[in-house]
């Protein structure tokens, strides 16, 4: 008995760190109830709305969403470490999870997964839970095989839910189909070099498509509060929250 209350002191406590290393969550209200959305760390974010859980890019291991519902949906853009950890997916509870990924996601998963799997390309649309998920293209410029980001490997998504469209952005540039978005409500941007794109294509792109909300994110290294000023500056209308995705580091 004693040692069962330590343990349940130990995760209580190490629940209680990781709930202090990450901001604080946000409340966006739709047609069909509250959509909660709760940074984790880099391009990792969870998105609570009627019901339904969904991980974006999960890593961190388990103990990075302690306190959260388990994953009802899980959303992956790409191949490299920062958005796709198969530690991370076997630390979590996945057996009902469905998990919406590129090919190139799908062919590095392990078999185990393979049933859970709802593969779409840019493009593509897919229905579930509820809500609908649109494949984004997401590369660098220009266009070569070099890149850190190809075009057509990866996704960026658009998901509809309660009358509202939230866009993650994935790992790209200011490509032209970011910035020929439309009634984009909520908008989590990436922007670190040499991967994605400076504060400068980010905020140019935004103030072409207009997100009612946008949150910097995969950020590492670069100045939000002068992306902020290079956006309000121009349209004061776009709300730019700037929350702490590298807290604890």
């Amino acid at each position: 008995m004693k040692k069962l209350f330590i343990s349940s002191i130990f995760l209580c406590l190490m629940a209680s760190v990781a709930f202090a290393q990450r901001p604080p969550s946000d409340k966006i209200e739709t047609e069909q109830g509250p959509l909660t959305v709760q940074p984790i760390r880099h391009a990792t974010l969870t998105l609570s709305w009627n019901g339904n859980t969904i991980y974006v890019d999960p890593t961190g291991g388990a103990a990075a969403f302690d306190g959260i519902k388990a994953p009802n949906m899980i959303l992956i853009t790409d191949i490299h470490g920062d958005h796709l950890n198969v530690e991370t997916l076997n630390a979590l509870e996945t057996e009902e999870t469905v998990l919406i990924v590129p090919q190139a996601v799908a062919d590095q998963l392990p078999e185990s997964y393979k049933d859970q799997l709802v593969v779409i390309g840019n493009g593509e649309t897919t229905e579930q839970l509820g809500m609908s998920v649109r494949a984004i293209p997401m590369y660098n410029l220009p266009e070569n095989s070099e890149s850190f980001h190809t075009k057509g490997r990866g996704n960026g998504y658009v998901l509809t839910m309660g009358g509202k469209n939230i866009y993650i952005s994935g790992d790209t540039e200011d490509i032209p189909e970011m910035r020929s978005l439309e009634n984009i409500d909520v908008a989590f941007v990436c922007m670190n070099l040499p991967y994605t794109m400076d504060i400068y294509q980010a905020a140019d792109a935004v103030l072409d498509f207009e997100p009612a909300i946008v949150y910097p994110y995969h950020y590492s290294g670069q100045d939000t509060e002068e992306f902020k000023k290079l956006v309000t500056e121009k349209n004061e209308n776009i709300e730019v929250r700037l929350r702490d995705w590298y807290m604890g580091n």
